[in-house]
């Protein structure tokens, strides 16, 4: 069943993580797990810390996002014994380049909030998109 928009925004919002899909020029679909932050403006932070190893700071899906703004980002729920529980939601973003610093110092601060390991804020940057599209899908009508 089509979930309502505030549904599944309510499910983006509670949600943990998802798959963040850029495009690459040559590889077309790049796509990464993330953690992310969600205000109620409408947009989404994607952080880029120093927790987790990396070959580089600056990140193939910053390149990505540099070349076509727009992403992708992916969440759902998956439940191998009760199929009733399944669902997903899909959010059609745009990456807005350089973006206030407010709202990226506020989309710090929600993923500070959210992820025990970003409590002291360790991020590089916080890439901000906006929503531009949400559609969702569940099996039952119910949220679980």
């Amino acid at each position: 069943m089509r979930l309502a928009e505030d549904e599944a925004r309510a499910r983006l919002a509670a949600h943990d993580h998802g798959i963040l899909c850029t495009v690459h020029a040559e590889r077309g679909v790049d796509a990464v797990p993330v953690a992310y932050a969600v205000d109620d403006d409408g947009y989404v932070g994607v952080p880029v810390d120093w927790v987790k190893p990396k070959a580089s700071s600056r990140l193939q899906r910053e390149r990505n996002l540099e070349v076509d703004p727009r992403a992708t980002l992916l969440v759902e729920h998956w439940d191998p014994g009760d199929w009733s529980r399944l669902w997903w939601v899909r959010v059609e973003l745009r990456w807005q380049g350089d973006a206030d610093a407010g709202r990226a110092a506020a989309l710090a601060a929600l993923l500070a909030g959210r992820y025990l390991q970003y409590k002291d804020q360790p991020f590089t940057r916080v890439l901000v998109l906006r929503i531009v599209g949400l559609t969702g899908w569940a099996a039952a009508a119910s949220r679980p």
